[in-house]
């Protein structure tokens, strides 16, 4: 396929990612969308044992655990995206490999309570961070190498769709679990 091709399609994906979570964000409020996830995984994952978490949905599909892990390492990437870009108004965001990242952080191996823990402090670190920034820095800005230009408060949006978007990922994955003999109830 030429260059050009790939880079539609591509273009193509980066929209329709970026049009789902938006769908997951419409009409709420982004800042209370991510106080509550780590909540909201914690009350999903709470009777389901371990070893369920960690068993992939399918071939190539991430499974609870290594969701949870990438929700905790992603969390890193936004801290120090939203810290960037209020420091630089206007600086370069590169994107990042999520399946590099999920290799070298070894996803499916990791405890998923610990992952779930990571994240709730790293995502408290950014809510304290929010309660403080005054409204010329949610306006300050930085250029994503796939996404475009993006203001504090939109990658605050996108983030809360994110989270939202990996819970409901979750959720089908217990319920699908659920529906087959053996699986997990709750």
């Amino acid at each position: 396929m030429p260059s050009e091709e790939v880079n539609k399609q591509t273009m193509t994906e980066i929209e329709q990612y970026k049009a789902r979570l938006a769908a997951h964000t419409k009409g709420k409020d982004p800042i209370a969308m991510q106080r509550d996830a780590p909540g909201m995984l914690a009350r999903l994952i709470k009777a389901v044992p371990t070893e369920r978490l960690r068993e992939s949905p399918g071939q190539g599909r991430w499974s609870i655990a290594a969701i949870l892990a990438h929700l905790a390492e992603a969390e890193i990437g936004s801290s120090w995206r939203y810290r960037q870009m209020i420091e630089k108004s206007g600086i370069t965001l590169t994107a990042y490999d999520q399946e590099q990242w999920a290799r070298l952080g070894g996803y499916d191996s990791r405890e998923p309570q610990e992952s779930l823990e990571m994240f709730r402090l790293l995502r408290e670190a950014n809510l304290r961070m929010f309660a403080k920034l005054t409204p010329e820095e949610w306006e300050r800005f930085g250029v994503h190498s796939e996404r475009g230009k993006m203001t504090v408060r939109e990658l605050a949006t996108q983030i809360a769709g994110h989270d939202a978007n990996h819970i409901e990922q979750v959720r089908r994955i217990l319920e699908a679990e659920a529906g087959q003999p053996g699986g997990v109830r709750g």
